[in-house]
């Protein structure tokens, strides 16, 4: 446990907290975060992990653009995606782990290398679907949640556990509120 983890947990907060609102304050709260991850996670070894958080980088930057899109500053109901789109996604997630996973297990001395693979194809694919506002977002973050909530507190990293127990929480409020926004969102543009 170090000071940079506790901050990046005081970040990690902060940051789900307002994208549950929709505020696009979550961009910039959320690149602290991961920022500060990159360092814990490689000192950790849970090298998917510290590859995610650079990734993460790279996506808070377009999801900061895309929700700027809107200049009242927050957004409104999440969008929800096609079915057929669902399939496909927790198809590349569960490939792209196993790949991942493996070449970690080959070529590293990762620990944990098939469930860090998931955790980082499970949060890329929900970063990316958050960042296009995407209701299902949620559901990712719920699966990885539970998975990274397991490996952190083996891994001793008990901030950075409680930290995802709380996201656990978080995310599925998340989806309760993203959900109710968007039924009500839709019922007033049918009428």
């Amino acid at each position: 446990m170090s000071e940079i983890e506790i901050i990046a947990t005081i970040f990690g907060i902060i940051c789900v907290v307002l994208t549950i609102r929709q505020h696009i304050a979550c961009w910039p709260a959320g690149l602290v975060q991961v920022f500060l991850y990159i360092f814990v996670f490689y000192q950790a070894k849970l090298y998917a992990d510290m590859v995610l958080h650079v990734i993460y980088v790279l996506l808070s930057i377009y999801g900061w653009y895309h929700w700027s899109m809107n200049k009242s500053g927050t957004q409104s109901s999440g969008v929800s995606t096609e079915g057929k789109f669902m399939y496909m996604y927790v198809f590349v997630c569960l490939i792209s782990s196993f790949i991942l996973g493996f070449l970690l297990t080959r070529y590293t001395d990762a620990s944990f290398p098939y469930p860090d693979s998931f955790i980082m194809s499970g949060s890329l694919i929900a970063q990316w679907l958050m960042s296009r506002k995407k209701l299902e977002s949620w559901i990712f973050w719920i699966i990885t949640d539970v998975v990274a909530v397991y490996v952190y507190w083996y891994k001793e990293l008990y901030w950075t556990t409680g930290l995802y127990i709380v996201f656990l929480f978080l995310a599925i409020m998340g989806l309760v509120e993203w959900r109710k926004d968007y039924y009500q969102t839709k019922s007033v543009l049918i009428k």
